[in-house]
């Protein structure tokens, strides 16, 4: 009897051994530690991750650009209804201010966008300003205009020093008129 409780137990053993044996090899398989990783698996990842990030950054880059031309866009759109207001009113009102005031913010991200800085020393202020709000209505459409096709013109690559140019103008007529009414 005390044969086949020796014969059974290494039977047992045995088999829990092997059972082991096989749980270990399957756990150091899955394992995401370098040592015993192929050379070129390591090499991947971090090449994959730098790819990853490219991929990203492009994404960004172009979700930017687009982001700016819609906003050009909307400065050209605001700009107009603004004339159409003024002509209509004779005047502008406290909405329509609202309005100069976010053409301001879009021409001021625009500028942001592209690179530009602030525009308080520019030698942009030797231009004659306008005399009239009529006057500086249609001058802001037309540098909206302006800066729309500039931006229309680059890509997501170049800065356009017209296009900053052009957003300081909207940005500056914008302001007189909030001020001048």
């Amino acid at each position: 009897m005390h044969l086949i409780l020796t014969r059974s137990f290494l039977f047992i053993a045995s088999l829990l051994l092997g059972a082991v044996c096989c749980m270990a090899q399957a756990a150091a398989d899955n394992q995401s530690s370098v040592i015993g990783r192929p050379e070129a698996d390591r090499e991947s990842q971090p090449q994959t991750i730098k790819d990853t990030l490219q991929k990203m950054r492009i994404e960004k880059e172009k979700r930017d650009f687009e982001r700016m031309v819609e906003r050009s866009e909307e400065a050209v759109k605001i700009a107009t209804e603004l004339e159409t207001a003024l002509a209509q009113n004779g005047r502008l009102t406290e909405k329509e201010k609202a309005q100069l005031a976010s053409v301001e913010k879009l021409a001021k991200q625009i500028r942001n966008g592209l690179g530009g800085g602030d525009d308080d020393n520019s030698d942009d202020r030797a231009e004659r300003p306008a005399s009239t709000v009529v006057e500086a209505v249609r001058s802001l459409r037309s540098s909206a205009e302006a800066l729309f096709k500039e931006i229309k013109k680059t890509t997501r690559f170049t800065i356009s020093a017209t296009a900053i140019q052009s957003s300081n103008a909207v940005m500056r007529l914008a302001r007189f008129m909030r001020i001048a009414d």
